[in-house]
C-alpha cells in the first residue's frame, strides 16, 4: 500500500522501522509526527522521543530479523492509526521485508521493487552506462589482479563491510575498481520523476584493523561548484525516472581527478539526515509531500554541520556510567557489554565553515572516548 493525497494532518502517529531509529524518530517529532519505533537498541534517546518503542529481533552484524518485524510493527501500531512505515537502515539486503510491510501497512518510502533495481551492483552500473553516469567498473568474479580493487557486500551499509580485494569475496559480495578521491554525498529529495537536491556532504573514515572503510562522520558543505550540482542533479533525475525513487535518498560519489563517479545509491534517509534536517523546513515532512506527490521545498542553510560516530577499540563487559554532554545522541546504556569496534554514540557540531565543523566533532570525540578507554571489568 502507499501512501495516499491530501496531505498529513498535525500530530499523526509514524511508524519507523531501523537498525537504529533514533534520527528518524528526532526527525519524525520536527515535523509534527508522534514516532512509534521499533530498532534493534531501543536506547535512552529513541525511548525519550518516541511515543511507544519495541525491540526488533536481530542483531547488528546480522540484521534484523524478517520474520519478526510485522508482528513488532503490529504490536506497536495496534492502539493506533499510523499515518504510514518509514524504514531506515536494515533493509537494502532484504528488500523482501519492504514488500511484505507494504502489504501490511501505508509504504512512506521506496518500493522493494525500487530498493533491487538500485541495490543490484550490477544493474545500477548498467543504467549508469545507459545514462551516462561514470562510475567504477563492477565484477561478480575475482580480478586477475586484486591490486586496485575493494569487496563490497551488496546492500551493505555503513562502509564495515568494504576490504581491499584479497582473492574471493564470498557470497553475496562483489567487486568494485578503487576510485582515489573524495567522498562526496549528496541528499536529494525524489517524487519518482525527478530529483531534488538538498545538500551536499563530505564523508570520512575511522578505519580499524579490520574494517578500513568504517564509516566514521559527514559534514555538511556550505557550498559546491554550481556546474557540478547541476550535472549531479541531472543523474540522479534520469536515475530517479528509471527506478522510480521516491523520497529522501543519498548518492555516494568520489571526486577524484577523473571528475565525478557514483558508487552507490542509499535508497531511504541516511546517516546525514541529523545534519541537514531543519526545524524551518522539517525534511521528513517533504519526504512524505514527495512521496505523495504534492510540491516540496528544499531547505536553506548557513554554517555547516557534523556529525560522527564514536567506537570503541576493545571489548567491554560492562559499559560505564557516563554523564553524556550536550550535542550527543545514540548514547550506549550502562551496563551493556560490547565488542570491539561497536559504536558507542554519535557526537555533533556546528560551526561557520565545514572544517572547524568537522574538527570539533573529532575533538568531542577523542574527548569522550576517555570514559571508554580504560580497563573496565
Amino acid at each position: 500500500m502507499h501512501l495516499p493525497l491530501p496531505a498529513t494532518s498535525p500530530n499523526s502517529a509514524i511508524l519507523i522501522a531501523a537498525i537504529s531509529g533514533r534520527s528518524l524518530a528526532a526527525a519524525a517529532r520536527r515535523a509534527g509526527f508522534r514516532p512509534l519505533v521499533a530498532d534493534l537498541f531501543n536506547d535512552a534517546d529513541t525511548l525519550a522521543l518516541a511515543d511507544r518503542a519495541v525491540k526488533l529481533a536481530g542483531n547488528l552484524r546480522g540484521g534484523i530479523d524478517d520474520e519478526r518485524i510485522i508482528e513488532a510493527l503490529a504490536d506497536l501500531a495496534r492502539d493506533d492509526r499510523p499515518l504510514a512505515v518509514i524504514y531506515g537502515s536494515g533493509f537494502e539486503r532484504k528488500s523482501e521485508m519492504i514488500d511484505i510491510i507494504a502489504g501490511r501497512f501505508m509504504l512512506a518510502g521506496n518500493s522493494g521493487k525500487t530498493v533491487r533495481l538500485v541495490k543490484d551492483p550490477q544493474g545500477l552500473a548498467a543504467l549508469c552506462d545507459e545514462l551516462d553516469i561514470p562510475h567504477p567498473e563492477i565484477r561478480v568474479d575475482p580480478p586477475a589482479n586484486p591490486k586496485g580493487w575493494l569487496t563490497k557486500l551488496a546492500g551493505g551499509a555503513g562502509g564495515s563491510h568494504v576490504k581491499r580485494a584479497k582473492g574471493d569475496a564470498g557470497a553475496e559480495h562483489y567487486f568494485q575498481r578503487f576510485v582515489a578521491g573524495k567522498n562526496i554525498s549528496v541528499l536529494f529529495v525524489a517524487d519518482r520523476r525527478k530529483a531534488h537536491i538538498v545538500g551536499f556532504s563530505r564523508q570520512w573514515s575511522s578505519p580499524s584493523r579490520h574494517t578500513p572503510y568504517r564509516y566514521g562522520g559527514a559534514v555538511r558543505l556550505r557550498r559546491f561548484e554550481r556546474s557540478k550540482t547541476s550535472k549531479v542533479e541531472g543523474w540522479l533525475t534520469a536515475l530517479t525516472g528509471r527506478t522510480g525513487l521516491a523520497g529522501l535518498n543519498s548518492a555516494d560519489f568520489i571526486e577524484g581527478d577523473g571528475g565525478l563517479h557514483l558508487i552507490e545509491i542509499n535508497p531511504r534517509p541516511g546517516a546525514t539526515l541529523d545534519i541537514f534536517d531543519s526545524d524551518h523546513t522539517p525534511l521528513l515532512r517533504e519526504h512524505l509531500r514527495a512521496i505523495m506527490g504534492a510540491d516540496i521545498s528544499v531547505p536553506e542553510y548557513s554554517g555547516s554541520a557534523a556529525s560522527g560516530i564514536a567506537y570503541t577499540a576493545k571489548a567491554i563487559n560492562v559499559f560505564p556510567k557516563i554523564d553524556w554532554p550536550a550535542l550527543t545522541a545514540d548514547h550506549q546504556m550502562s551496563g551493556t557489554t560490547l565488542a570491539a569496534g561497536d559504536p558507542v554514540c554519535t557526537v555533533f557540531a556546528t560551526a561557520p565553515s565545514a572544517a572547524a565543523a568537522m574538527r570539533a566533532v573529532k575533538d568531542r570525540i577523542k574527548e569522550l572516548s576517555i570514559n571508554w578507554r580504560g580497563d573496565f571489568p
